[in-house]
């Protein structure tokens, strides 16, 4: 499902316009968005929680000249799913 198809699922679902999904899913994005860019964690109890991670500066390979190349140090999103989606996805 890509973000189109999710607007329509959320607007068949609300009984509202695609404008006003589209709107919403993009608010949604954004607030998430911004938290994480502050460092800030977002958690939805029962669905997940997502944070940043930190990454440390490694040493890595260029796969077609096997030369050593340094990879710095970066800040990544990570998502972690709660316990009601796991058990959704299995089945539960």
């Amino acid at each position: 499902m890509n973000k189109g198809e999710f607007v329509e699922a959320l607007a068949d679902r609300m009984d509202v316009s695609r404008a006003q999904a589209d709107r919403a899913v993009s608010a949604v994005l954004d607030i998430i968005t911004e938290e994480l860019a502050k460092g800030g964690k977002v958690a939805f109890t029962g669905f997940g929680s997502f944070e940043v991670s930190k990454r440390a500066a490694r040493t890595g390979r260029n796969p077609q000249t096997g030369a050593s190349i340094k990879i710095a140090a970066s800040s990544v999103p990570k998502f972690s799913a709660g316990a009601t989606l796991k058990s959704a996805v299995n089945g539960k």
